[in-house]
């Protein structure tokens, strides 16, 4: 594999390259690395090249300081209702396609993840978290209910009790609660969670690979098949953001929230 890889999308928002036999997916939209239509659509195309090379596993990271900080918050409150239903079908794409990877998938949280850059971590099958993230499930304090995929992704990764004070709250918590709340499954230093990621994707592909695909098949079964019911149909797709979202996603923009 080449040192950088992809066309179109891929190349200028998501590196794809190969470090000790692993794919590194980059996403390397600054700031924030947000997620908008176009970085959406590179996110399915990543899938699509992984697929099609079958590396031994795969580790996901951001660029930054920041690991993904969900939905770009000044693009949200501007889109027309066809482009809220574009944008909801393409967060739904984009995690059915990376929980439903069969290679093993390992998340480097290398900054901050947040809202639906957390929910793009918890798809991975391990986590490994920076000490110096926040993390959190936001939608809620900027007016953005949940599509059927991402919701599915929370229910199936998390623990209820968890899921109600991260959802509800819209609270963002530093990295020993993201560890507590099940968010990581380990922590490290910023410039050593690179390395936890890459450690952990060898030990998941040394596993034996056929016998991890069918497996985490059966294991996911239930949150896909939600996932992809809501592709087929989310009642979101009739209107996603509140009359709310505006002035909440400007707050928080602010720093007001």
């Amino acid at each position: 594999m080449p040192a950088a890889a992809g066309v179109g999308a891929i190349a200028e928002l998501i590196a794809i390259e190969e470090l000790a036999g692993v794919a590194v997916v980059r996403i390397q939209r600054p700031p924030a690395n947000a997620l908008d239509p176009a970085l959406l659509a590179a996110g399915a195309e990543a899938v699509a090249t992984l697929r099609a090379r079958r590396p031994a596993a795969v580790v996901v990271t951001g660029s930054g300081q920041f690991f993904s900080g969900g939905v770009d918050l000044k693009l949200a409150p501007t889109l027309s209702e066809p482009e809220q239903r574009e944008m909801v079908a393409g967060i739904n794409r984009l995690f059915c396609d990376w929980y439903a990877i069969p290679h093993p998938v390992v998340a480097a949280i290398n900054g901050h993840a947040v809202a639906g850059g957390l929910i793009l971590a918890l798809c991975a099958d391990h986590r490994v978290g920076s000490s110096g993230a926040r993390y959190g499930l936001t939608e809620l304090r900027v007016g953005a209910p949940y599509p059927g995929a991402a919701l599915a992704v929370i229910r199936a990764e998390l623990e209820p009790r968890a899921i109600r004070g991260l959802v509800l709250g819209a609270e963002l918590v530093g990295a020993r609660d993201a560890l507590r709340l099940g968010l990581v499954d380990e922590i490290a230093e910023p410039d050593e969670v690179l390395g936890e990621a890459l450690a952990a994707a060898r030990r998941l592909a040394a596993l034996p690979p056929a016998t991890y695909s069918t497996v985490k098949a059966q294991l996911r079964a239930p949150a896909l098949e939600a996932m992809r019911a809501a592709l087929e149909h989310d009642p979101l797709a009739q209107g996603w953001l509140t009359e709310e979202a505006g002035d909440a996603a400007a707050e928080v923009l602010r720093g007001d929230r």
